[in-house]
This record gives structure tokens, sequence and C-alpha cells, in this order.
């Protein structure tokens, strides 16, 4: 599998510096690097898996690695679409007060496994997609699309809101959100890997 790469992250910077946008570029590069890592090691993590190893559960209420994949492909679309959805609102600056997280603890809050939390339907693995690689290549084409939002978007994510399992949230945060997001399920992933019963092939 190919990996997306930072060059691309300070690629795209570049042609934006010189322009007033709304995002600062401190913020393009933290969302765009975060962003790329949990891409990158959602690839690390599958790669080379069998079909016994990307089905096998540790038991019939767990999900299995294909199903923790199918998860993150639909979640990096609903997730997105809270943000399109936060934008059709007026900007809103008075609102800001109602945010009580950094963007630095929400990346640390969503991958904490030690926190469990229930999905909705909506978030459910289901087979959507008719096969892994589907979902996969799924994931892979919104998450491009993500990151390319980002170096280039001139929209005022910091003054449209959402609200989240963490609160409200800033738009800018859903995409932090998002990607932190995508770690959670990768970790557990790497726990399904190291179960004892986990297939050797």
């Amino acid at each position: 599998m190919k990996k997306l790469i930072l060059p691309f992250v300070a690629l795209a910077l570049v042609s934006f510096t010189v322009m007033e946008t709304r995002l600062t570029d401190a913020e393009r590069l933290v969302a765009m690097t975060e962003m790329t890592a949990t891409h990158d090691h959602l690839e690390e993590v599958l790669d080379g898996l069998s079909e016994e190893q990307l089905n096998y559960k540790s038991d019939p209420n767990s999900w299995s690695i294909a199903e923790c994949t199918e998860h993150i492909a639909i979640s990096e679309t609903n997730i997105f679409n809270m943000l399109t959805e936060a934008l059709k609102s007026p900007a809103d600056p008075s609102k800001k007060a109602a945010v009580k997280l950094t963007d630095e603890q929400i990346l640390e809050m969503v991958v904490d496994r030690s926190k469990k939390m229930k999905t909705s339907e909506a978030f459910e693995p289901s087979g959507k997609f008719g096969s892994h690689d589907a979902a996969v290549a799924e994931f892979k084409a919104k998450r491009i699309d993500h990151i390319k939002y980002v170096a280039t978007t001139e929209d005022n994510l910091r003054d449209h809101f959402a609200e989240t399992p963490l609160g409200t949230v800033d738009a800018y945060q859903i995409l932090l959100f998002m990607s932190a997001h995508t770690e959670r399920h990768v970790l557990q992933m790497e726990e399904i890997l190291a179960n004892e019963d986990f297939p050797e092939e």
C-alpha cells in the first residue's frame, strides 16, 4: 500500500502562505499532518493481513479488523458531513465560549480507548461497501479529498460550530476529531492483533 507523504503537505502550504486565509499555516499543518499520519497508520496495520485475520473476532460481540475498517470509512464521510452542515449556518463568533476543549485535548480524548463509547446506528458496519478492499478504497479517496480541502479552504472554520459526544467544537476541531477517530480504531485493530488467539496467517 502506498503511503501519503508529508512533502505533499509542505508543497500544499507553500502555495498558500502568501494568501490571506481563514486558517493559519500552523493550523493547516497540524490538521494535515494528523490526517496523513492516521491514514498511514491504518495502511501499516492492514498491510498483508489475510481474509481470516481480517475477519477474526475475539468474541461474537466484538468487531473484526474488517468491521473496524468499514466503520472508519463510514465515519470519514459522516464526520466530514458534520463540518459541511456546520458551515451552512452563519458564522457566530459568540459561540466560541461554548467550546471547552483545546485542539490538543480533542486529539488526546478521542484516541483514549480507556473510555468506551457506543457508536450510533449510522456508523455501524453493515457490509455497505461490498468488500474490505472497497471500504479501504473509500476511506483513502475521502481522506485524500479532505486533506486537499484543508490545504486549500478559505472557509471560516473557527466561527462555525457543531455538537459532538465531547460537547461543542468548532469546524476545524471536527477535522481533528475525524483524524483522531481513525487512530482510535486503528489502536483497536492493534488490540485485536495482540489477542493470543489471533490467526497466524
